[in-house]
């Protein structure tokens, strides 16, 4: 009987070559004059960062074993000789920003249990028509609306889900099936970039933005990814139209024809109280100037409500994506490792001097973290880079930190780059290279219109 399979086998060959790399790196990196909590966080980083690249382990794992070694390493006197207060590298399962996410699941769990997303998409199919270019357009701007409220996994799945019968009739060759192929997943993931809750890599930049004593909420988020969001969308709209919608025939709706069962009154009164609900919890969102109450703290409504009132049940909650709240945790408590060791403020005080204006460093940045997230996951990216951006550009750490977090959303060239790829290409009907469509245009617009639009509205 075998011990492990090839696939485990696989996964323990990239773990030890991670760890042996990491170590040897380290060793030529780090500098005399280094503490040992500097040694160790330079060595945590790149472990981390292979961990990431080669996917050994899961990535929630990857953040536990941040949090963890950090505890164990720079909290211990046998083994730093200047043991640290380890307190502020597991606060971070106590940060806004992880309760800002939770409230966006626990409502995002909520519209699926009474099937209000699949309402809203009937919706909006029915409105679209049987024109392939408004039913395109339809999809992409449900999907996209749907993405900043809950994970663009959830939503894509949600969306090709109602969808694959008209895909599995319409073909590989339908030039108008590829076009929703590569449109779902474009839109979800600029849907994304609208709001604080919409990716990971916007949490961990507010985050770590409020470390720092600056604050942004909701409605501050949304006036910078939104129009970014949107713009994007309709450009890659337009773009898929022209290349792949030729043939404008009707398109038939018989895959709507499944008919709905009779709800029951308790049904339909859930329904209504999770709209009650979602409306009064965004809206205190947007109002956050008025009324005064932190982001965070809104998301009580949810919370506390959804549960009272049976809409959400125990077996709901453990259903809730808990493993991104813990990738969050563990890239804020890298972060915060990184700054607190002087490691940021040592590597750009080198890089200062090198002779590159500020503007220049932000395309650097933006496009960089882009590159980056096609072949790792863009929330280890953005742990990585809106740190060290931060450092660099001191009078711009908003900026830099805003700039990269919504480029790290526009990483799609490649059927891995992102999880919405990943789910069109396991539909069989499209092939790695059709990907370059939407991942050369969106990577090199997205960041772009990123650094354009956060230095104009600045």
């Amino acid at each position: 009987m075998k011990r492990f399979d090839a696939q485990q086998k696989k996964s323990i060959l990239s773990f030890l070559l991670s760890l042996i790399l990491a170590i040897g790196l380290t060793i030529i990196i780090k500098e005399p004059g280094f503490t040992d909590s500097q040694v160790y966080v330079i060595f945590l980083l790149l472990f981390a960062v292979g961990l990431w690249l080669t996917e050994a382990i899961p990535a929630f794992s990857v953040s536990l074993l941040i949090i963890s070694f950090l505890v164990f390493a720079l909290g211990n006197q046998y083994f730093n000789s200047d043991p640290e207060n380890i307190a502020k590298y597991v606060n971070t399962f106590s940060s806004s920003v992880i309760w800002l996410l939770l409230g966006g699941f626990f409502l995002a769990s909520a519209m699926t249990k009474t099937k209000l997303d699949e309402t809203l998409f009937k919706f909006t199919l029915k409105l679209s028509g049987t024109n392939p270019r408004n039913l395109l357009f339809g999809l992409m701007f449900i999907t996209m609306t749907i993405s900043m409220f809950m994970s663009n996994t959830a939503s894509t799945a949600m969306v090709f889900a109602a969808v694959m019968p008209l895909l599995n009739s319409l073909g590989k060759q339908s030039g108008f099936a590829k076009a929703l192929l590569l449109g779902i997943p474009i839109s979800a993931s600029t849907g994304g970039m609208a709001t604080i809750i919409g990716t990971p890599p916007n949490a961990i930049a507010a985050g770590l933005l409020q470390s720092v004593g600056i604050s942004i909420d909701f409605l501050d988020w949304m006036k910078y990814g939104a129009p970014i969001a949107i713009v994007l969308t309709l450009i890659s709209f337009a773009i898929l139209v022209r290349l792949l919608i030729k043939d404008r025939s009707p398109i038939s709706m018989d895959f709507l024809a499944k008919p709905e069962t009779d709800r029951p009154p308790q049904f339909i009164m859930k329904q209504r109280i999770v709209i009650v609900i979602i409306l009064v919890t965004v809206g205190l969102w947007l109002t956050t100037s008025l009324h005064g109450f932190t982001v965070a703290s809104i998301c009580a409504v949810p919370l506390v409500f959804l549960t009272l009132t049976g809409v959400l049940e125990r077996r709901d909650i453990q259903g809730l994506p808990w493993d991104v709240l813990l990738l969050v945790a563990g890239g804020l408590s890298l972060g915060v490792a990184l700054e607190e060791t002087g490691l940021l403020t040592h590597y750009a005080q080198k890089l200062i001097h090198i002779d590159i204006n500020t503007t220049m460093m932000f395309f650097i940045f933006a496009f960089l973290t882009m590159l980056v997230s096609n072949i790792m996951s863009n929330t280890a990216a953005s742990t990585v880079m809106i740190p060290l951006g931060m450092a660099i550009l001191v009078g711009f750490k908003l900026e830099v930190a805003l700039i990269i977090a919504l480029s790290a959303s526009t990483a799609m060239f490649l059927p891995v780059s992102t999880p919405p790829n990943a789910i069109a290409y396991s539909t069989g009907l499209i092939e790695q290279k059709d990907f370059r469509i939407g991942g050369t245009l969106v990577g090199l617009l997205g960041p772009l219109l990123a650094i354009l639009w956060v230095l104009l509205i600045n």
